[in-house]
């Protein structure tokens, strides 16, 4: 005789109490609605990082990496420069300003900065232009970099700011876009 033991809240025993309970439901098949967002992220992810870097930042780089001042191409016969041998079809003319020695600013006297440049041009009285001008071309070339601080020589892209600065007061000195390239041929600071 199996023991039975009864329910004293309903009086009822447990084995009654499982048969009048109805089975448990069939267990349903496994679903994939708990995978969908896995399966969502899975596919879409590097869809949207392809998406993101072939639209949107590799067109941004090469905006970024582009020469900034650069002029779009223009067609053979006009202004542009004629290869190697020369600017807008002339000769180009250089002359070197050697041994500019300034005080860098900011370090009290303590340092200093060497620097050699070569202008370029194209015109043919560029080198008289320069030698009659000298003294104030040395002076605006020691004027413009005794401003210069330790930390905006040591920036990337410091050259080219340096380049920049020069060729502005020298061609406002000189009366007119003579100058086009600036060489900085030698640049210590000490």
């Amino acid at each position: 005789m199996a023991d039975r033991t009864v329910d004293t809240r309903n009086g009822r025993s447990e084995e009654a109490a499982a048969e009048a309970s109805p089975a448990p439901a069939a267990k349903p098949a496994a679903s994939f609605k708990p995978w969908l967002p896995l399966i969502i992220t899975v596919v879409l992810m590097p869809a949207l990082a392809f998406a993101t870097t072939r639209f949107l930042l590799v067109p941004q780089m090469r905006k970024a990496l582009s020469p900034a001042d650069a002029a779009p191409a223009e067609p053979a016969g006009t202004n542009a420069d004629s290869g190697p041998g020369g600017i807008e079809g002339k000769p180009k003319v250089t002359v070197p300003l050697t041994k500019i020695l300034v005080n860098v600013a900011g370090t009290m006297g303590t340092r200093y900065l060497m620097t050699s440049v070569t202008l370029v041009g194209s015109d043919e009285n560029l080198r008289n232009k320069i030698e009659l001008n000298k003294d104030q071309l040395l002076d605006l070339a020691t004027g413009t970099l005794s401003t210069k601080t330790i930390s905006d020589l040591e920036k990337p892209g410091a050259r080219n700011v340096i380049r920049a600065e020069l060729m502005a007061v020298f061609n406002n000195a000189l009366g007119g876009p003579i100058i086009k390239e600036i060489y900085i041929t030698e640049l210590a600071i000490q």
